[in-house]
């Protein structure tokens, strides 16, 4: 592939697994990638629970010495205080949280976040050390009204604005179209969105980032597509939803190196 950024793939649980099915579910994970004799210095892998899950997860991953990466799906752009029901980042960073998902469109939709939200969050995480992942996309209407990149590139412009060209940062485009419906963007239409991002990346921090940042591509993604999709010289990972929830399907996306050559 020519790629000098290792490939990243993050399994967003959304509101499924309670704790002790997230505990079974990591277990049985890392025993299939063990068996299959995986390289975990080749391809990173991280899961994000939901925050009921994270002690439990992250006390497992210690005890076992499972390296994966652990993050949550949110938090908050406040530090602490009465917000009722939020979670401020420097709670996520004492559960030894790396990174955090920030922006989805199911936050976007759901909760009314709008791009000065997901620019807040962006800051928040990035204060207490924290990966932001930040995801960007396009609904059918926004693809067929103004195309495939210009309403994820204008979103990460947003979402940059006043971050430090030095700071550690994941950006994930999920289609909001293909996201759940089975039907996933093809490579040549992530790769042509996501060498965009890049470009902001680059435009808003520098070539240095531009060329370290990891982009993502989420959307339907599963073992039978993963490998085309990593073969985009800009797409170096994937954010899996549901398909992250069975163990065997995932393991296959994680090994995707091994079950296709790229």
């Amino acid at each position: 592939m020519g790629m000098i950024r290792t490939p990243l793939i993050a399994g967003n649980w959304k509101m499924n697994l309670d704790h002790l099915q997230a505990v079974a579910f990591v277990q049985k994970l890392h025993w299939a990638l063990k068996d299959a004799k995986h390289d975990f210095e080749s391809v990173d892998v991280s899961v994000f629970p939901p925050f009921t899950d994270l002690r439990s997860v992250q006390t497992l991953m210690d005890a076992d010495k499972i390296p994966f990466g652990l993050g949550a799906q949110d938090l908050s752009v406040h530090e602490s205080g009465a917000y009722t029901g939020e979670i401020s980042g420097a709670f996520l960073k004492r559960l030894d949280v790396g990174s955090v998902i920030i922006g989805h469109s199911e936050r976007r939709e759901y909760h009314a976040e709008g791009d000065d939200i997901v620019a807040a969050k962006v800051k928040a995480a990035l204060k207490h050390g924290l990966v932001p992942v930040i995801c960007v996309g396009e609904t059918a209407e926004d693809l067929e009204t103004h195309g495939a990149s210009a309403v994820p590139v204008g979103q990460l412009e947003i979402a940059l604005d006043g971050v430090d060209a030095a700071a550690d940062i994941v950006v994930a485009y999920e289609p909001v179209w293909a996201i759940g419906s089975g039907q996933a963007a093809t490579p040549e239409q992530a790769q042509e969105v996501c060498a965009k991002l890049r470009d902001v990346v680059k435009t808003k921090l520098g070539d240095d980032a531009a060329a370290r940042t990891r982009i993502l591509y989420g959307g339907s993604v599963k073992a039978a597509n993963i490998a085309s999709f990593m073969r985009q010289p800009d797409v170096d990972g994937a954010l899996v939803g549901g398909a992250s929830l069975i163990v065997d399907e995932f393991a296959s996306i994680i090994r995707f190196q091994k079950h296709v050559g790229v």
